[in-house]
């Protein structure tokens, strides 16, 4: 198979204008006869659906949550980017384009890069409109923070709930376009297999979670915009719901799966704090803005705060160590993700975690010199020259307060600790996922009508993504790139009819997903769906997630293929299959999610480089960054379904050309 990643030719600056200038178009007469189906209703679904309905096509959108203001897109704490440069700090898109292209190790296409910094501006406009109520400054104009990876200040924010803000938009608008009966939602439905005719992806067979009821769903095109697949690790910053399930059933219908090895890991998480944890907590990227993150220099203090002898207040300035200050001075506590979450592992590998759990690992996140500076500063604005230090203090945590607030209660609420008092432990831990399913240049994967938006695809971060732009990718996709590039597909479909559900193919793709229900609940195995799903998380945390060796990942492979067979063997799944039954959801997810871990520890076996969240312990330069091999692995590895044996899947390789970017190691020094 090769791969053609429709990229437009041109120079770069001018390819998506060309290109949206060349595409064949539905007339709105003729778009009510075209049906589209949209799974998942997050940022990049919600925002495509309403487009859509807006336009004039039928739209039935689907997710599994009672409403789609449960989509997961709710919990993105910081920001959005932009390239509106309103802080007059040399922002434009050039700089988004090239901050990202870097952040990601260069292991991103140009092309789509360029496109989301392009109408990144759009974005902010049209969530505007809507009511979004980002934050101001003192003047009415919109405010803007730094993100990671960044020397300006790009990021739109709405206090530390920003995704929900923008969420709330998007179902607005998704609201107005159910109400006019243009777009058809289908709530507590999951998606369990895609169907093809003639090869076209033309319907979906979907579960009734409340009732059981198989039902069959067609469309003229399907988009697939269900997000990432953090929860392969059992514990990540995902909601519990979040699976792969709908991105891995079309993979098995010929879609591509791209890059899966790179994950991301987030820096600024609550330490795990036991083992029968089910979910870890972010805290937002922004507060890296204020704080900075520190381990005591000394192991004795470090083993002392373990005990509970010593409390980090009480450790001297002196003898903190200000580890990302130290070895990243030009970004200092803002360098990329990946970057901070390496190094709070080093210093937690060599013994100077903070945190009491069985693993010792922590390090702090402390805003105590911003409480004093911003202290100082709004007692000056206010005509106090001279504040005593109690003023300064208060002045400065009401700063934090009116900034951060939300978050600070969130970690008080989980840690019974004042963040305001004492430093924030945090710890990096799964959170976002690059790859996905391979698409081209106009979002569609490798089966022809079935297109993936968001964080389902793999198109726009490389190999690690910045700090607030998962919400500007969504919301590009939905709103501004999919209802141009999908309409050039339906053009060829004005004359196609109705597409029946009664053919052979929706009977057996309906037929397949019954017997896969029937077999699981009819196994009578003796372990939980959550004993196979936490025994799958450690090996991929312990053996594919921030450090990656040879040896580790052919052990992890041969683990996962083990647990597939102990798992189809023994897995119990009580009730039955015409009833509300999480434990049916969760067997069924957890299948797709141990075969996607035994293709990703296969993906990071082949990738003999490391390159943004992708980290492979032999190779590694002196300081122990990352060491890419861009002669050998400048592709992007995009897997083909050959069969249930997962380590027969088929690797293909799309080469990276840059165009505009000089290649060069990433330095945040």
């Amino acid at each position: 198979m090769k791969l053609d990643s429709k990229i437009p030719a041109g120079p770069l600056k001018d390819k998506w204008t060309d290109h949206k200038n060349h595409l064949k178009l539905v007339a709105p007469n003729n778009r009510p006869k075209i049906d589209i189906i949209v799974v998942g209703t997050g940022l990049a679904g919600a925002s495509a659906a309403a487009s859509l309905g807006e336009m004039g096509y039928n739209v039935k959108a689907f997710c599994f949550q009672d409403s789609p203001r449960r989509a997961h897109s709710i919990a993105a704490q910081g920001g959005i980017n932009a390239a509106k440069n309103y802080q007059n700090d040399g922002d434009s898109v050039y700089r988004l384009f090239y901050d990202t292209i870097k952040g990601g190790d260069y292991r991103a296409r140009e092309a789509n890069v360029h496109r989301l910094a392009e109408v990144s501006g759009n974005i902010i406009d049209q969530c505007v409109a809507q009511g979004v109520p980002f934050a101001r400054e003192y003047g009415g104009m919109l405010d803007n923070r730094s993100f990671g990876g960044t020397q300006v200040q790009r990021t739109f924010y709405a206090a530390g709930q920003t995704g929900q803000q923008l969420l709330l938009g998007a179902y607005s608008a998704l609201s107005r376009q159910i109400g006019l009966g243009r777009v058809k939602m289908y709530n507590r439905h999951e998606m369990l297999d895609l169907v093809k005719v003639d090869g076209k992806a033309r319907g979906i067979i979907a579960r009734n979670l409340i009732t059981g009821e198989i039902e069959r769903h067609s469309a003229h095109a399907v988009v697939i915009a269900s997000g990432g697949y953090g929860n392969v690790y059992f514990l990540s910053t995902n909601a519990m719901g979040s699976n792969v399930t709908a991105s891995w059933k079309i993979h098995k219908q010929g879609a591509l799966f791209a890059n899966p090895c790179y994950v991301q890991i987030h820096p600024t998480c609550i330490p795990v704090h036991g083992t029968n944890q089910s979910k870890l907590t972010l805290m937002s990227e922004s507060l890296r803005n204020s704080g900075r993150i520190w381990v005591p220099k000394k192991k004795e203090d470090a083993e002392a705060i373990r005990a509970g002898k010593l409390k980090p207040t009480q450790i001297a300035e002196e003898d903190r160590d200000y580890y990302l200050e130290r070895r990243y001075p030009a970004f200092g506590n803002l360098v990329p993700r990946d970057v901070a979450s390496r190094a709070a592992k080093e210093r937690c590998d060599a013994g100077y975690g903070i945190e009491a759990n069985d693993t010792n690992e922590g390090v702090y996140l402390d805003f105590s010199t911003e409480i004093q500076t911003k202290g100082k500063q709004a007692a000056y604005a206010k005509g106090n020259h001279n504040p005593t230090p109690e003023e300064i203090t208060a002045l400065g945590k009401q700063w934090l307060e009116e900034k951060y607030g939300n978050l600070f209660t969130m970690y008080q609420k989980i840690t019974d600790e004042n963040p305001y008092e004492t430093p924030m432990k945090i710890y990096p831990a799964v959170h976002y996922t690059m790859g996905g399913v391979w698409v081209d240049y106009n979002l569609q994967s490798t089966i022809p009508g079935c297109f993936v938006a968001g964080e389902a695809n793999f198109s726009d971060h490389g190999a690690n993504r910045l700090g607030a732009s998962a919400l500007m990718q969504g919301l590009a996709d939905g709103y501004f790139v999919l209802p141009y590039t999908i309409s050039n597909y339906l053009a060829d479909e004005i004359r196609t009819g109705k597409i029946s559900t009664d053919s052979p193919e929706f009977a057996e793709a309906e037929a397949r997903v019954k017997d896969s229900i029937s077999k699981f609940l009819n196994n009578n195995g003796t372990k939980s769906v959550d004993y196979f799903h936490k025994k799958l998380g450690l090996i991929m945390w312990n053996k594919v997630g921030m450090g990656k060796n040879e040896a580790g990942l052919k052990e992890a492979i041969a683990e996962i293929a083990q647990l597939k067979e102990d798992f189809y063997k023994d897995v119990y799944v009580p009730g039955s299959a015409d009833e509300l039954n999480p434990e049916l959801e969760k067997v069924l997810r957890v299948a797709d999610f141990i075969e996607l871990g035994q293709l990703m520890a296969m993906d990071a076996l082949q990738r003999k480089e490391s390159c943004g969240g992708h980290f492979r312990e032999e190779y590694q330069d002196a300081e122990g960054e990352t060491l890419r091999d861009d002669e050998n692995f400048k592709f992007v590895g995009a897997w083909e379904y050959k069969g249930d044996d997962i380590s027969k899947e088929e690797l293909h390789k799309e080469e990276l050309k840059y165009e505009e970017i000089k290649i060069a190691a990433r330095n945040y020094k």
